[in-house]
């Protein structure tokens, strides 16, 4: 079975992702059965944060690190078709995402989608162009 975490890992434009999610130990829980729906940031949306901020979330992965990773995950699995057609999602952090499709794209809050329907098997990921901050 290939999951979630063993996609972003063979894929190679989620190392900070995948860094993120083994110390925030979410590793486990998405490399379950699911199945999940998770709006991956790429590496190059990392890069986009302010100078620092991801060492600074990882001396606390426990903490914000945790809330932030589970903003970007819905339970059950949501493929772009279906997604299109949301105005929101609830995320396992509580928080809610707006869907926006428009002729430019289709954005989860700013975040544009820029590969969508990544399959493992306990789930789908959708690559995204920014990381998404909880309210």
């Amino acid at each position: 079975m290939k999951t979630i975490v063993d996609v972003a890992v063979a894929d190679g434009r989620f190392k900070t992702l995948v860094v993120a999610v083994k110390a925030a130990k979410l590793d486990s829980a998405l490399s379950g059965p699911g199945p999940f729906t998770v709006f991956a940031p790429t590496d190059d949306a990392f890069k986009k944060l302010p100078t620092g901020t991801v060492e600074s979330l990882l001396k606390d992965p426990e903490g914000k690190l945790k809330q932030i990773l589970l903003y970007h995950v819905v339970s059950g699995r949501h493929m772009a078709a279906e997604v299109v057609k949301m105005t929101s999602l609830k995320t396992l952090q509580g928080g809610n995402l707006t869907v926006n499709a428009t002729k430019d794209g289709v954005y989860i809050n700013k975040a544009k989608v820029i590969i969508p329907d990544i399959k493992p098997d306990n789930g789908v990921c959708h690559a995204i162009d920014s990381v998404l901050m909880p309210p």
